[in-house]
């Protein structure tokens, strides 16, 4: 485990790294497809603020009785982390940012390759500071000494699953599919953040089972009773789409046909 390089706190260092990516990422595809409007400023800076406050907030209420959770101060101060959280915020945090602004366009296809390469930078900081996962007897385990393993609540000497690498390589072949095949496709606006989405609340669902996180309930973790409510929402969402031809390949020879004039002969 690396809890600091040099005097900052390595996963906080990440995550800004993650964010720095992600919004240059942003602004690159922005620019390539024209999109120049000076709000769009404010609408990375509510992703930012919003995705900030329910990282830190997203997993204050852990239990039903509300006196058995920490205080918001003390959460905020002290509590977990929580990608999905972050997720959720920035979500929040963008429409509230058009709302404010007056912006209107989808901006989806712009944020979807921005945030898949950003959590892959970021989550290198997870991978170098929080608890790897379960015991795996598979050889591309982690193994950690006393220390890392009284530091993360984990075992030490045992092949731990490198859950974070798994979550590593899943964004980056994201990034890969968004950047060079998903943005050139004629997709209706928007829909390749919806589909990145999908794709990582699925597969997040599954690495949930080797992360060795809490089990809540029938033998769910937090993430994956969450996850097992909005990916099935999203899911149906891309499934009426596809049923309503939004995602319809248009033929170019089809419109020029029918914008062409008709002569009228008599």
């Amino acid at each position: 485990m690396i809890p600091h390089l040099g005097p900052i706190p390595t996963h906080e260092l990440f995550v800004a790294l993650g964010v720095s990516v992600a919004a240059g990422v942003f602004f690159l595809e922005a620019r390539r497809r024209g999109h120049t409007d000076e709000r769009l400023l404010h609408v990375v800076l509510g992703a930012v603020l919003g995705g900030a406050l329910f990282m830190r907030m997203g997993t204050w209420l852990q239990h039903l009785d509300l006196r058995d959770n920490a205080s918001l101060a003390e959460q905020w101060l002290h509590g977990n982390r929580s990608i999905l959280g972050g997720l959720v915020g920035a979500w929040l945090g963008v429409h509230v940012a058009k709302r404010l602004t007056g912006y209107r366009l989808r901006t989806g296809d712009l944020f979807a390759p921005a945030v898949a390469l950003g959590m892959a930078v970021g989550r290198i900081g997870c991978l170098l500071t929080e608890k790897p996962g379960t015991a795996t007897g598979g050889g591309w385990g982690i193994t950690l000494d006393p220390t890392g393993a009284a530091a993360t609540q984990s075992v030490a000497g045992v092949p731990l699953h490198p859950s974070f690498v798994y979550e590593i390589v899943f964004h980056l072949a994201a990034f890969a599919v968004l950047w060079f095949w998903l943005r050139r496709r004629d997709l209706p606006s928007g829909e390749t953040f919806v589909w990145y989405v999908a794709a990582y609340g699925a597969f997040r669902f599954v690495v949930e089972f080797v992360r060795g996180n809490e089990v809540a309930w029938m033998g769910l973790t937090r993430p994956q009773l969450f996850l097992a409510v909005t990916v099935p929402l999203v899911l149906a969402r891309i499934a009426w789409q596809w049923r309503t031809g939004a995602y319809r390949v248009k033929d170019p020879s089809n419109e020029s046909r029918e914008t062409q004039p008709v002569e009228v002969t008599s």
